[in-house]
């Protein structure tokens, strides 16, 4: 039978890295790959009801054994894996009984795991470490994610004495990239409430998300001869530089925290005609968050007063919201989890995502979602590792809610 780490490896292997320029649902073909190992997986099992959709959505249900009307819950993890890092040709590398010194992850390549850069790793000695060659990302955002679901599920379909309500859970496309919840049937899902398993470190449970959105910057510049551009030539590199340090310098990724919103250019490309830059926007605080792109409209605005309407363009788009408003009215989801998450012996860590999820967007689809751990470190990153241990706690938290939902019968 599959272990945990047998299901893991497997699934690491296959590329879904997605691809936010692909106008393609899903962005990429590994996803569907991947999607199609799992959907037979699943009819193994013996889950009923399985579909995938042309889209990259898979769902499945287990029934209830249970005679208590019970409400139905779902787990959620994603497919696809940061565009950051190449997922391709992912080697992962097992680190049993970890000695805690700097793990070599390519030699020939000088690629360490340095305990002195990410002492974290002091948390894990003697247990069992999963990273990548150093080459590219490991995958555990958020293949962790779908191993512990659906080792969850076989190791609930080897108790039938054990009693539970239904139980659905879907895997999803394109989370990397934004367009994870874009056509998830939340009606054909079916669940009451659903947790997404995609934290990190081992016992986050999250219910506050950023409010996000995506700005495009469009400038326009005029290109002329160097040796004759005086009061002719628009630099539209100049302006770009211009717009960024209009900006507050603060405000950066790099130098927020907690709660801390921040405007992030993660794309910058162009010429002396034209130039784009792209930027996040995100903040905690729904009232910040509208401040914050108002002022970036200010900005633009005031670089057109100064170097000629129609100089700079952007189109700021809202992404996702704080599912906080969406969670507190049926918060008794977050003591459940809670409760499962300490009763496996872990310390709960309730802490505000700086990012966002899936969830994110489905509880606002009428689908309360909130996060659960997997035990991951460094996502996004060829420094990426999980400990197994980590892992093992994830799927058995997610049997203890399932559990507890029938104990407590909400």
């Amino acid at each position: 039978m599959d272990t945990l780490l047998d299901r893991f490896l497997r699934y690491v292997k296959i590329d879904t890295q997605s691809d936010e320029g692909s106008a393609a649902h899903p962005s990429t073909p590994g996803q569907l790959e991947l999607a199609r190992l799992l959907e037979k997986e699943l009819q193994g099992l013996g889950l009923s009801n399985i579909r995938l959709s042309n889209k990259g959505y898979l769902m499945a249900e287990l029934p209830a054994n249970s005679d208590k009307n019970l409400p139905t819950v779902g787990f959620i993890a994603h497919l696809d894996t940061s565009p950051d890092v190449s997922g391709k040709d992912v080697k992962p590398q097992v680190f049993a009984d970890y000695d805690g010194q700097d793990l070599i992850l390519n030699k020939a390549e000088n690629i360490v795991l340095n305990v002195q850069e990410y002492p974290e790793l002091n948390d894990y000695v003697g247990q069992t470490i999963i990273t990548s060659d150093g080459i590219t990302l490991l995958g555990a955002d958020d293949k962790a994610g779908i191993a512990a679901i659906m080792t969850a599920i076989a190791n609930i379909m080897d108790k039938p004495e054990s009693k539970h309500g239904r139980i659905v859970i879907g895997f999803t496309p394109d989370e990397e990239i934004g367009q994870g919840a874009d056509f998830f049937d939340v009606a054909d899902f079916g669940a009451d409430f659903a947790y997404t398993v995609d934290g990190g470190i081992l016992g986050e449970l999250e219910y506050e998300t950023f409010n996000a959105a995506i700005a495009h910057v469009d400038i326009q510049g005029i290109n002329v001869h160097p040796g004759s551009a005086y009061m002719r030539m628009k630099n539209a590199l100049y302006i770009a530089m211009e717009f960024n340090t209009l900006l507050p310098g603060h405000e950066r990724p790099e130098y927020t925290r907690d709660y801390e919103g921040f405007y992030h250019l993660n794309k910058l490309q162009g010429s002396v005609e034209s130039a784009k830059m792209t930027y996040i926007i995100r903040d905690h605080d729904m009232a910040k968050f509208e401040h914050k792109k108002a002022y970036f409209e200010r900005c633009a605005a005031f670089l057109n007063s100064k170097h000629g309407e129609k100089t700079v363009n952007i189109k700021i788009s809202d992404q996702y919201y704080n599912m906080k408003e969406k969670i507190e009215p049926v918060f008794y989801i977050i003591d459940l989890a809670e409760q499962a998450i300490a009763d496996n012996g872990i310390i709960p860590q309730i802490k505000p995502i700086r990012g966002g999820t899936d969830g994110a967007r489905l509880s606002y689809m009428g689908l309360p979602c909130p996060n659960i751990f997997t035990g991951g470190h460094n996502f996004h990153s060829r420094y990426e590792f999980i400990s197994l241990e980590s892992m093992e706690k994830a799927v058995g938290v997610i049997m203890r809610i399932i559990e507890l939902n029938e104990i407590q019968d909400n």
